[in-house]
C-alpha cells in the first residue's frame, strides 16, 4: 500500500514471499500481503503454480475452520431441498 499501511501478519498460510517494504525486504506469508503485492505475485504464476497455492490455501481454511469450529452458512430450512 502506498500509504504505509500494511495489513496484520498473522501468518496463518504458510507460503511466504520476500516483498520489499518502505525500503526494507520482508518475507511475508501470501495472505498478510496488500492486494497489489498478491496482484505481482499472482501475474507470474503459471496454471499449475495458481493449482498448488489454491490447494494449500483451502487446506489452511479447512484447518482453522477445523481447530475452531468454525462453520459457514448453515441451513436450517429441513424442507428437502424444494
Amino acid at each position: 500500500m502506498s500509504n504505509g499501511i500494511y495489513p496484520k501478519e498473522r501468518e496463518l498460510d504458510g507460503i511466504f514471499y520476500r516483498v520489499k517494504r518502505n525500503g526494507k525486504s520482508h518475507s511475508i506469508c501470501f495472505s498478510d500481503l496488500t492486494e497489489q503485492e498478491q496482484d505481482k505475485i499472482l501475474a507470474e504464476y503459471d496454471e499449475e503454480a495458481l493449482r498448488r497455492m489454491c490447494k494449500i490455501l483451502v487446506s489452511t481454511l479447512r484447518n482453522i475452520g477445523d481447530q475452531f469450529g468454525i462453520m459457514g452458512r448453515i441451513d436450517t430450512c429441513d424442507d428437502g431441498g424444494e
